[in-house]
C-alpha cells in the first residue's frame, strides 16, 4: 500500500512539472501575427520579404504553406574588401510544404545562371518562391566557413502567373 502511495505522488509531481513547462513555453498574445517559432511580424511588412534564421520554421497562413530554412549549401560570394573576377553565389536550401503536399526542398540562389543550375526563383504549388537576400556577407579573414549558423535569408512569395504546378 505504501508503494502505491509513493508511485501515485511521483506521478502527480511529474504531471505538475509538465504543466508548468507548457505554461512557460506558451507565446504571449500581442495582437501581431506570429510564426511557429519566433514572434515575427506578418510578411505584409518589410515589403513582403519574410526573414528566416537557420533551422527556423514558419507556417505562412496567407499562403497555406510551411517554410523552413534548412541552411546555406554553398557560398562562393566575393568577400567584402576583396577584388574578385566573379561576384559568386550563395545557395539557400528552403523546405516548403503546403497543407496538401509533401515537403520539397528548393535550392534558391542569389542569382540566376541556368548553365550552373542556379535559380533565384522556383515555383511551388501555384506560388513563386524567390530568394531576395542572404546576410551577412563573407569577410576576407574568415570566409564563408566563419558564417555557418549565422546566416539570415529573406524570401518573397508571390502568386505564380500560370498553371498551379508543384516543382
Amino acid at each position: 500500500m505504501f508503494h502505491k502511495a509513493i508511485i501515485l505522488s511521483l506521478g502527480l509531481l511529474t504531471l505538475a512539472g509538465c504543466n508548468a513547462q507548457k505554461k512557460a513555453k506558451a507565446p504571449k498574445s500581442t495582437g501581431e501575427k506570429v510564426s511557429n517559432t519566433k514572434g515575427t511580424k506578418s510578411s505584409a511588412q518589410n515589403g513582403g520579404i519574410i526573414y528566416f534564421n537557420p533551422g527556423e520554421n514558419k507556417f505562412l497562413k496567407e499562403y497555406e504553406m510551411n517554410v523552413t530554412f534548412k541552411g546555406i549549401s554553398e557560398d562562393s560570394r566575393c568577400p567584402e574588401g576583396v577584388n574578385c573576377i566573379w561576384a559568386g553565389v550563395a545557395v539557400a536550401q528552403v523546405e516548403v510544404m503546403s497543407t496538401t503536399s509533401r515537403p520539397v526542398i528548393l535550392n534558391l540562389a542569389t542569382l540566376d545562371n541556368a548553365g550552373r543550375n542556379y535559380h533565384q526563383s522556383q515555383e511551388f504549388n501555384g506560388y513563386t518562391v524567390s530568394l531576395e537576400e542572404v546576410t551577412p556577407f563573407p569577410k576576407a579573414d574568415g570566409g564563408a566557413k566563419a558564417l555557418e549558423g549565422k546566416y539570415k535569408i529573406g524570401i518573397k512569395i508571390t502568386k505564380a502567373g500560370g498553371s498551379s504546378t508543384t516543382k
